[in-house]
């Protein structure tokens, strides 16, 4: 997927800057050759259900790293009005992504700022359950797990506190 240019910058094969370093389970970047774990496609068109179901399965395996990325790509590829439900769901894997590396200050404010970007959309859209998220219980988990985080000020276990995207149901 990539290759690496004459000035020793990886470039993808549009000749765009990206880093080929495999990656852990967190995205965090090892060193050349190193065995990482296969990364989210970027790109994917995925139905609402079909994303939301990706992103559980990652979030349970504790890839929350991965997750943001299949958020990412419904908030690219989404409608326009539910773009800030993406993007706000994105910032909860990525608030437990930093929480899990034990970046206790980024983690908590993206926790933060994640639930009330999906808070303040639905209450907009007038919809507690897109999609089948729920969005009330997935701001109360992210902002307990912010606190917690802070409190312990150590890294979280991604698997462990992984949300349950469709509440009780997923």
């Amino acid at each position: 997927m990539s290759a690496t240019s004459d000035v020793g910058r990886d470039r993808d094969p549009e000749g765009r800057a990206r880093n080929a370093r495999p990656r852990d389970g967190l995205g965090r970047p090892l060193p050349y050759g190193a065995a990482g774990v296969e990364r989210q496609p970027e790109g994917v068109v995925r139905t609402p259900e079909e994303t939301v179901a990706e992103a559980q399965s990652l979030m349970a395996a504790g890839k929350p790293f991965h997750a943001h990325e299949v958020f990412e790509d419904a908030w690219k590829s989404g409608p326009e009005e539910e773009r800030a439900l993406w993007r706000g769901l994105a910032q909860l894997a990525v608030g437990l992504t930093h929480a899990a590396r034990g970046n206790v200050t980024g983690g908590a404010r993206l926790l933060r700022r994640g639930a009330g970007a999906i808070e303040e959309w639905g209450t907009e859209a007038g919809r507690e359950r897109p999609h089948g998220v729920d969005l009330p219980g997935l701001a109360a988990w992210a902002r307990e797990l912010a606190g917690t985080v802070e409190r312990e000020g150590a890294a979280v276990d991604a698997e462990a506190r992984a949300p349950r995207l469709r509440g009780r149901t997923a």
